[in-house]
């Protein structure tokens, strides 16, 4: 049975950033000196609370997706901080940060781009539980079954590559995917743009209704303001690396 998300303090966000920046750096000439830097993301600040849906709104390049990673340290943050459950992520050690990634996932926008296309459907669901448990086998495929049943998805297909799943279902494998360890937090990074209308709706209500039940944080990355206002609690507009 799936496990719900253990509750934390009350009235201490889940989530708190605080004068988030991201820079990559710009080199140029022969000697590749370091003549400026691209400001993906500039000082940004916002808080979300334990079961909450923040929804993060822009045009397409504006910083979105670098907030999300930055979030979850797949990049390393210029400057500021990110306290998740009470710990500076940009603080933490590699050993103590790995220790920490099992509460907090992320659901890519891009669901092909981001499954391994020579792993089966229990293998990239599975894969989280080898990295981060002891278990054997027969509890992972176990833990899998569950997953599945949980996002909708046949167990008949557990043996299945990704190229036979439409898009839809491919997500609802990133989604599994990034359950199988109960996080308390997840940024879901676009994950309804690379959808057919038809389907996006039918991923956002996944999304709700696993929220409902697991009591999950996520901020919700999108340009398609229609679904951010059904899903988000609250929402932010970012511009030019800012929240504007």
């Amino acid at each position: 049975m799936l496990d719900a998300a253990r509750p934390v303090k009350a009235g201490v966000p889940l989530v708190q950033v605080d004068g988030l920046k991201m820079y990559f750096p710009i080199y140029s000439g022969i000697l590749r000196r370091h003549t400026g830097d691209v400001k993906a993301v500039d000082g940004v600040s916002f808080t979300i609370e334990a079961g909450e849906t923040l929804g993060l709104v822009g045009e397409s390049g504006c910083g979105k997706s670098t907030v999300g990673r930055a979030l979850l340290r797949l990049y390393e943050p210029t400057a500021g901080a990110v306290v998740i459950e009470g710990e500076d992520i940009a603080k933490l050690s590699p050993e103590a940060l790995r220790k920490k990634r099992p509460t907090m996932q992320m659901v890519f926008q891009d669901p092909q781009a981001s499954l391994n296309p020579r792993m089966t459907l229990a293998d990239i669901i599975s894969e989280p539980l080898v990295e981060h448990t002891d278990w054997k086998a027969d509890r992972r495929l176990e833990r899998v079954y569950e997953l599945m049943d949980a996002v909708g998805l046949n167990r008949r297909f557990a043996n299945r590559f990704p190229h036979e799943f439409s898009g839809g279902q491919r997500q609802r494998i990133g989604i599994a995917r990034a359950l199988a360890l109960n996080p308390k937090f997840i940024v879901c990074d676009e994950p309804i743009a690379a959808l057919d209308v038809s389907i996006q709706a039918q991923v956002v209500n996944l999304l709700e209704d696993l929220q409902e039940k697991l009591g999950l944080t996520y901020l919700f990355n999108s340009h398609e303001l229609s679904m951010v206002r059904h899903i988000a609690d609250r929402f932010a507009v970012m511009y030019l690396g800012r929240i504007a």
